[in-house]
């Protein structure tokens, strides 16, 4: 592996952004590499187990948009 040394503190604010979303780009090549935290497991298991459930019994999936944004300015 290249070791390169980076002085991210002489980086500009775009130039950080930029390097972050190579280092990004870089892992979302192989997304099963990253691991995940048992407590991550588990949350993703019960959000399948539940949308299966809202399946089966014919329930709407999702949160339509219109909802989505009224949660977002409601927040804001």
């Amino acid at each position: 592996m290249a070791s390169r040394v980076i002085d991210v503190d002489a980086l500009s604010t775009e130039e950080r952004l930029d390097l972050m979303e190579q280092l990004w780009d870089s892992l979302s090549n192989d997304p099963a590499a990253i691991p995940l935290t048992k407590a991550q497991s588990e949350e993703l298991d019960r959000r399948d187990t539940e949308l299966d459930e809202d399946i089966r019994m014919g329930r709407p999936i999702g949160i339509p948009w219109d909802q989505v944004l009224k949660e977002i300015r409601r927040r804001s």
